[in-house]
């Protein structure tokens, strides 16, 4: 007698065997079988019908919850592996170390409404908005805490190719950029309201960015937004006035990107000509020139003074810059499916491999220790500069689609003597902050990242 069964048990397997084998024609194996077991004739037709089938049903449910099981148990060591990171001991540590958060899947939230892709998203400085482009020609503003949409602003006839928030008023106007050829600035304050149209580039306009109001002394106002074209070119506008105060020429081909260093004092493009270009804002004069990749270089980053000391390490440099020195550090993005770091004087510093497809947007962790990337593979990356641009986390399938825009929502600033921080009213770059200067207030780091995505979908990434 088999140990696992009892008697019971034994005696309707042995029943069921015989039911399968008499319906399986095989009545001669059967007969022997009841002879062997001492089954006389209690075993008629009716116990027969009783038992067939019984043993095929048991054979495909023992297979079908073997599946659930090892599905069960996947999930399980899954849940397992995210309570282990959120256990109150971490959370208290994730809480006190900011610096350290990087997104994990899922998103918090996933923003639906727009008809077509995405192409730019952009973070209030101050309440919980968050703003976002789309080929369907509007911007829609999201409050990226509730996941929910607030409104959908209309007035481009073309694709929306770029959205920032910055300028004066505390740095709360809305910026977009578009195909259709003109920039336009939207007041949150008045409904999203178009207060001003900026016409002037020849072709589609592909980035802008409100250039923020520099250290004392500074030329800049943060009344300045910066543009690139298709057109070739980049133009700096005064945005109380509406008129292009400068036009810098110097790329041969269509610019993709631009970003100003956190004090206003450079510019960083780069485009089809395969070039990033470093400038200097107020006088429009080129100061380097970063060669090195094989295809379109699609987006561009600036170090925050808080990453130099883990950059200068990279770089092989004893001592880190200053933090009060500005665009010592730029990284960019391309077709070529890399990213590279560079000094601010042009020399290649890594080069980081790991995308499977076009590098499509960069943003530097307010932190300073990592650098994060969003590609058309589908994913972002978290590179870690302090273990040599090591990739240290990838989130597979961040989208569905390719993702064509990241940024991290600008720091909070606290005890601050003036809205945002700024006496001036600077907004806060590319998701990296100015440092404390004169005690004029602390950063808060929020640990909050938003990407867009050919999959028409706004992911919000939070802790």
């Amino acid at each position: 007698m088999s140990q696992l069964l009892t008697s019971r048990q034994a005696e309707e397997l042995h029943k069921a065997i015989i039911a399968y084998l008499s319906v399986s024609n095989l009545p001669s194996t059967a007969a022997a079988l009841r002879q062997e077991l001492n089954i006389g004739d209690s075993f008629d037709d009716n116990t027969r019908k009783k038992y067939e089938g019984l043993l095929e049903k048991k054979w495909t449910s023992v297979v079908r919850l073997q599946k659930k099981i090892m599905e069960l148990e996947s999930r399980n060591a899954s849940l397992q592996n995210e309570l282990d990171s959120t256990t109150p001991t971490s959370l208290l540590r994730r809480n006190q170390d900011p610096t350290s958060w990087l997104p994990r899947s899922p998103a918090r939230h996933t923003l639906q409404s727009h008809r077509q892709p995405i192409t730019c998203v952009a973070f209030h400085p101050i309440f919980s908005s968050l703003a976002s482009g789309s080929e369907d020609t509007t911007i829609k503003i999201w409050d990226w805490e509730l996941g929910e949409l607030e409104r959908t602003v209309k007035g481009h006839t073309k694709g929306v190719l770029d959205v920032d928030f910055g300028g004066p008023r505390g740095g709360t106007l809305l910026a977009s950029c578009s195909s259709d050829l003109t920039i336009k600035l939207w007041d949150p304050s008045d409904d999203y309201k178009n207060i001003r149209t900026l016409p002037g580039h020849d072709h589609s306009v592909s980035a802008i960015r409100f250039i923020p109001s520099g250290a004392a002394g500074s030329p800049s106002s943060g009344n300045l937004l910066v543009s690139a074209s298709r057109d070739k070119t980049l133009r700096i506008w005064d945005v109380t006035t509406g008129y292009c105060v400068k036009t810098v020429r110097g790329h041969s081909a269509w610019v993709r990107d631009v970003v100003p260093s956190f004090d206003g004092r450079w510019l960083l493009s780069a485009g089809d000509d395969q070039t990033a270009r470093l400038w200097d804002a107020s006088s429009g004069e080129p100061k380097c020139t970063f060669l090195g990749h094989e295809h379109v270089i699609e987006c561009v980053a600036l170090a925050p003074p808080v990453a130099y000391a883990h950059l200068a390490s990279l770089a092989g440099l004893k001592k880190a810059p200053p933090p009060s020195s500005s665009a010592e550090f730029v990284a960019t993005g391309s077709r070529d499916k890399t990213i590279k770091l560079w000094d601010g004087r042009g020399t290649l510093v890594k080069t980081l491999i790991g995308h499977d497809n076009w590098v499509r947007g960069l943003v530097f962790h307010p932190g300073g220790k990592y650098l994060l990337s969003a590609a058309d593979d589908k994913t972002i990356r978290c590179w870690d500069l302090t273990q040599e641009g090591k990739c240290v986390k990838t989130i597979e399938d961040a989208h569905g689609h390719f993702v064509s825009c990241i940024r991290w929502a600008p720091s909070v600033i606290k005890d601050a003597g003036a809205v945002n921080g700024d006496a001036n009213g600077a907004a806060v770059v590319n998701g990296a902050g100015k440092k404390e200067e004169n005690g004029k207030g602390k950063e808060s780091i929020r640990c909050v990242l938003a990407t867009g995505s050919v999959d028409l979908n706004v992911r919000v990434f939070a802790s």
